[in-house]
């Protein structure tokens, strides 16, 4: 993979910081999207070669093929997507309203959706590019709690081979990047307080797995990879 630049959708402390840090290191430049510009500033100013922040939110289709348009000039062509946007609910069938339903699947396929097409045309005109989307374990199976989540993350994987599939040939390579296990946080170690240390996915470990998918050769790419903690059940 050249030093063409990463695009992270969805940057926040955990695996999107992670994400960016790890191609930064590969020498990437790197566009950081999310709602807010306020942490992706704070992280551009850490990390070399350049990396600038983008205010997108992920649910409005204008202000994706606005960043998108505004990178190239910025940072150079994209040549890999790393659609890391997945909020949802998680609330019961009673909770749960259309709206919120609506609303997740607007982040979760949707947006990837939108941020894929507006990243073709530079993909194609270079030969080939990586498209990885970080997916949950929510989208193998519902639970009670993750109604509107998993609906959600069921069509992303979807959507995701659909795109796998069709833009393989090209030498597009499409991942799903599947984590199952609690993140690394400080507001998931205070939740879980007595919690042990190898109970939780360490971003950083996370983003090795994300590069990996990156850069993988053409003859053995890799459509699905889990990754989660020893002790988390599956």
């Amino acid at each position: 993979m050249s030093e063409k630049t990463v695009a992270v959708v969805g940057v926040g402390p955990g695996n999107g910081a992670a994400f960016a840090r790890r191609f930064a290191e590969a020498g990437h430049p790197i566009a950081l999207c999310s709602r807010s510009t306020d942490f992706g500033d704070e992280l551009a100013a850490t990390l070399a070669p350049p990396a600038k922040a983008y205010a997108c939110d992920v649910t409005d289709d204008a202000a994706i093929r606005a960043t998108f348009a505004a990178i190239p000039g910025d940072l150079g062509e994209v040549g890999t997507l790393l659609y890391n946007a997945g909020s949802g609910s998680f609330t019961d069938p009673d909770e749960t309203t259309p709206e919120q339903l609506e609303q997740a699947w607007r982040i979760n396929v949707r947006g990837l959706f939108v941020a894929t097409q507006a990243v073709l045309p530079a993909m194609r005109a270079a030969g080939g590019g990586s498209i990885v989307v970080t997916g949950a374990t929510a989208s193998l199976r519902g639970g009670v709690k993750t109604t509107a989540f998993a609906q959600a993350k069921a069509a992303q994987r979807s959507l995701a081979q659909s795109l796998a599939k069709h833009l393989g040939p090209e030498k597009i390579h499409v991942s799903l990047l599947i984590v199952d296990g609690m993140v690394d946080l400080p507001r998931t170690r205070a939740a879980m307080p007595k919690a042990p240390d190898d109970f939780f996915l360490n971003p950083a470990d996370v983003a090795t797995t994300a590069y990996a998918l990156a850069t993988q050769p053409t003859s053995a790419w890799t459509f699905e990879a889990v990754v989660r903690p020893f002790g988390e059940r599956w």
